[in-house]
């Protein structure tokens, strides 16, 4: 007879998830052992950069990705990454381990006491199986709900004991749809009023990323039949828009104020794939321009709920895409210059600045490549000199919490790996930024990912210090880092490490780096001048 865990492998085969990203624990063993061949192991040092590298991971491959946690230990350490994915609207099959049934009424250590209430709410299903028997099927719909519109992670708690359980063979395997159809009489609605409308702009947002080239496709052809500028949301995690092209006007600020004082002149703000809005710092202002009225076009019922302002339709961007175009009337072609001006002309001052080194860099990279990035108080000048004009290019974090991307970065370039397409993976760090998972080079490393960091040392937390301003808060303690030696730290974990204090010496490094096919770190000392909050 089979067990319990031949069952669900050979589920997990049929669903094509044969990568496990973790970092194992006692309570993880009888799920880990006897690996089989066919199953890939990735092993990270820390729960949190686990969770990252299977986010970098299943957005590079548009696919879920298993995760290994240790108990209610590890799920704590996670927690944050968890919360990331879960914003990023990541598709993760979160498993850890639970102590023995035999002990659980006891609470022996390491048990994970109300496992399904610790990942909450930062998950959309938790579970721990009632029976051994139980676990396959709980795997089945584990994927199903972590698949379907918003996508998101979802968590297992999983006994140790039940792996080695008896149990028949059984088909689990099914399909489920994973976007949602817009209401055809609401869509006639918007398209009637963009129709009607004397100045309509749009605003799009990840999500029509997360559809792939096909959207990107559709929402320029929308805004080429309009004629209008098109923006991208705040904190917009992934580029739903190309970069140079002429109507786009750039990304809007996160602030109520100021983001409403850019849309003014509009009567009609057509947002589409992201929330409405993502807001942070506190600018006060009103929420729209006056006189403008806004629609509002996502995949998740809670971010339609909870918009301060505008008329919502949930429905995946894409298909809402396809049935408006047939119903919006083409207006005047876009006419004039680029609505964006041309990046700005850096500085040659030493230490280098921000503005620089995005130069320099964007002068070497291939045609093809993929870029991240974590370096908070940089993130204007870094838009403005490295323009992204494809999709599945640029990927960032939602949540606004740091320690993501040096980990995620290993996962993209896992995903490039694995699909064949081989480019290279820029990822851009802070220098504060670096160190909150700094482990996730190891993997790295040792999975040879081709993966090039370019970690900027100004040796302070440089978006706390605007906010300090912005804030009027003087002389708050810790907010500089001194005595951080990165190039030893990139040494430590193996990777090909190096210092480019002038352009001269970082297009070296960098041309080396891309020639390298593995992991390397670049530390480059850059000016402590601050660049404004709002960009």
């Amino acid at each position: 007879m089979s067990t319990v865990k031949d069952v669900t492998f050979n589920l997990l085969r049929q669903l094509g998830l044969t990568t496990v990203v973790g970092n194992p624990g006692s309570t993880e063993e009888p799920f880990l052992k006897n690996f089989p061949d066919d199953f890939n192991y990735v092993m990270a040092l820390q729960e949190a950069s686990v969770v990252s590298i299977a986010d970098g991971l299943s957005q590079g491959l548009r696919k879920p990705v298993i995760v290994n946690l240790h108990t209610g230990a590890g799920t704590g350490n996670a927690m944050c990454a968890i919360l990331t994915a879960y914003l990023n609207k990541t598709p993760l099959i979160i498993t850890a381990g639970q102590q023995t049934r035999d002990m659980l009424l006891i609470e022996p250590m390491l048990t994970n006491i109300d496992a399904t209430m610790l990942p909450r709410p930062w998950v959309k299903w938790a579970y721990e199986p009632t029976r051994a028997q139980d676990v396959p099927g709980a795997f089945m719909r584990a994927y199903a709900t972590a698949v379907q519109e918003p996508a998101g992670p979802v968590y297992l708690s999983l006994p140790l004991d039940d792996w080695d359980q008896p149990m028949d063979e059984i088909e689990l395997r099914r399909t489920v749809s994973t976007r949602i159809g817009p209401d055809p009489a609401r869509v006639e609605e918007f398209a009637s009023r963009i129709n009607k409308a004397k100045s309509p702009v749009l605003v799009y947002g990840a999500d029509m990323a997360r559809g792939g080239a096909d959207v990107w496709a559709d929402g320029i052809a929308l805004a080429e039949r309009l004629g209008v500028p098109v923006w991208t949301s705040p904190f917009c995690e992934r580029p739903p828009f190309p970069e140079t092209h002429p109507q786009f006007a750039g990304p809007l600020p996160p602030a109520i104020g100021p983001l409403s004082g850019l849309l003014k002149g509009h009567d009609l703000i057509v947002v589409v794939g992201a929330p409405v809005f993502r807001y942070y710092p506190y600018v006060p202002g009103s929420y729209l321009p006056e006189g403008a009225e806004l629609i509002h076009v996502t995949d998740d019922a809670n971010a339609a709920a909870k918009a301060a302002v505008g008329d919502s339709l949930v429905s995946d961007a894409g298909l809402f895409l396809e049935a408006l175009l047939p119903l919006v009337e083409a207006r005047s072609a876009f006419a004039g210059a680029s609505l964006r001006a041309a990046p700005k002309i850096p500085s040659d001052e030493l230490p280098l600045t921000p503005a620089a080194v995005f130069a320099t860099l964007n002068g070497l990279l291939p045609d093809d490549f993929v870029l991240t990035q974590e370096s908070p108080s940089n993130i204007p000048q870094l838009q403005d000199q490295i323009r992204v004009r494809k999709p599945d290019v640029s990927y960032a974090f939602a949540s606004g919490a740091l320690g993501w991307t040096v980990p995620a970065a290993v996962g993209l370039a896992l995903a490039e790996r694995d699909s064949g397409r081989n480019r290279p993976v820029l990822c851009i760090m802070g220098d504060g930024s670096f160190q909150y998972s700094v482990q996730g080079v190891y993997t790295g490393v040792r999975q040879k990912a081709h993966l090039i960091y370019v970690v900027l040392q100004n040796e302070e937390y440089g978006i706390l210090k605007q906010f300090a301003e912005l804030e009027n808060t003087p002389n708050v303690p810790g907010l500089d880092l001194p005595g951080l030696d990165i190039v030893s730290l990139g040494k430590g974990y193996g990777a090909n490490t190096s210092s480019a204090k002038t352009i001269e010496e970082l297009s070296s490094a960098f041309k080396a780096a891309l020639d390298f096919k593995g992991t390397s770190v670049i530390v480059v000392p850059i000016t402590p001048k601050l660049g404004g909050l709002l960009g």
